[in-house]
């Protein structure tokens, strides 16, 4: 069992999994700053108050809603940062693909005989 699990965590996949998963918790935490700290700021200037500061009571309860909406602005950068990021891979990838490698320039000995046999056809 212990083999097994060895050979499970050597696999590439796992680690490249592992490293994006912390990559990507880092990621986050540098968007929810720059939404929390510099875009929320500036529309809430706009309309006079912090979103964080947006709630309503009912029957007792406060709904912070305000914070719901500075989440959702979170997942729409977030969610626009990972399409730019993937839409640049897909046209490295297409670029790539496009150009086809040449084909090797013909050996002296292959000229050669090309031209033996163009020769021999006349």
């Amino acid at each position: 069992m212990l083999k097994e699990f060895k050979d499970f965590i050597s696999r590439g996949n796992v680690i490249d999994l592992a490293v994006a998963l912390v990559i990507g918790a880092a990621f986050s935490a540098i968007i929810k700053s720059l939404v929390d700290h510099i875009i929320m700021p500036i529309i809430g200037s706009f309309i006079g108050e912090s979103f964080a500061g947006l709630a309503m009571e009912i029957n007792g309860v406060q709904v912070a809603y305000g914070m719901f909406i500075q989440a959702i602005v979170n997942f729409v950068i977030i969610a626009f940062a990972i399409f730019m990021v993937v839409k640049a891979i897909n046209s490295m990838k297409k670029k790539k693909e496009e150009a086809p490698a040449a084909p090797p320039a013909p050996s002296k000995e292959e000229v050669l005989l090309a031209e033996i046999r163009d020769l021999l056809k006349k």
